[in-house]
């Protein structure tokens, strides 16, 4: 769907390349922009692009192994401190920005590129929206929703900027007509709330199956997004107290 208007509702999804680990190491990036249109619903636009960036040090045959692009693609491509705020600040109303895992976007795409532009996570708003879900990477979402109008070839290959933002921005459109902006950006801000426990002897089940014992357990897990799941199933129970995680075991050499 062609929309024009640079006023209406925008989210432009996000998705980065990178070289390394480093907070410069990008390597590519890719966006597409989702409107609100004149029908009152959500719609993956033709707005889509994506830059090739010189991360200005060799890449690791590591990440080069997923993307597959080589140091020669990138040696006379600007670098991200020249072409981050073009992609992430366009001209026209922007309400939000989107990734999937949107975390890992954050490590570079910082508020000195955005200008403080709110994020939404779809990977946490699918958590929310479709729980009955087995998977939710951006792949498996992909294929086991299957969203109404992806262009299977527009949205290879895998694992490249371009085509990984056209694959989220239609579970973000699906998820902006099932709920609101709002909604996702508070969802967003919050640790992933898991549908299942993800490991253990309860692996697979739902939080409210499982004992309190072993809720307590998970609400001190180190892993946050787990500890958030247990503690909002706790509270579910009546169990408001806050439960610190648990510290590492380590003795003293002393």
């Amino acid at each position: 769907m062609t929309i024009s208007n640079n006023c209406l509702p925008r989210v432009r999804v996000i998705d980065l390349e990178t070289g390394g680990n480093g907070p410069n190491d990008v390597c590519e990036i890719g966006w597409q922009d989702v409107v609100l249109g004149d029908d009152g619903l959500w719609h993956v636009t033709e707005e889509r692009g994506a830059l090739l960036v010189n991360p200005g040090r060799p890449m690791t045959p590591d990440t080069i192994a997923v993307h597959h692009i080589l140091d020669s693609h990138v040696a006379d491509a600007p670098f991200w401190k020249e072409i981050a705020a073009s992609v992430l600040r366009p001209p026209g109303r922007l309400d939000a920005l989107a990734a999937h895992r949107a975390g890992f976007e954050q490590r570079y795409c910082t508020p000195r590129f955005t200008g403080g532009t709110p994020w939404i996570c779809t990977w946490k708003s699918a958590l929310r929206v479709w729980p009955e879900l087995p998977r939710f990477s951006n792949q498996m979402l992909r294929y086991q929703r299957m969203p109404e109008g992806l262009v299977h070839e527009i949205g290879l290959p895998a694992h490249r900027a371009m085509p990984d933002a056209y694959v989220t921005a239609h579970h973000l459109r699906d998820l902006l007509n099932a709920t609101s902006l709002d909604q996702l950006l508070a969802w967003s801000s919050e640790p992933g709330l898991l549908p299942r426990v993800p490991a253990g002897p309860d692996r697979g089940k739902t939080w409210d199956r499982i004992s309190d014992q072993a809720l307590e357990n998970f609400a001190r897990d180190r892993d946050v997004d787990v500890r958030f799941s247990a503690q909002t199933e706790l509270a579910r129970r009546g169990e408001r107290q806050e439960i610190a995680p648990l510290e590492p075991a380590q003795g003293t050499l002393l």
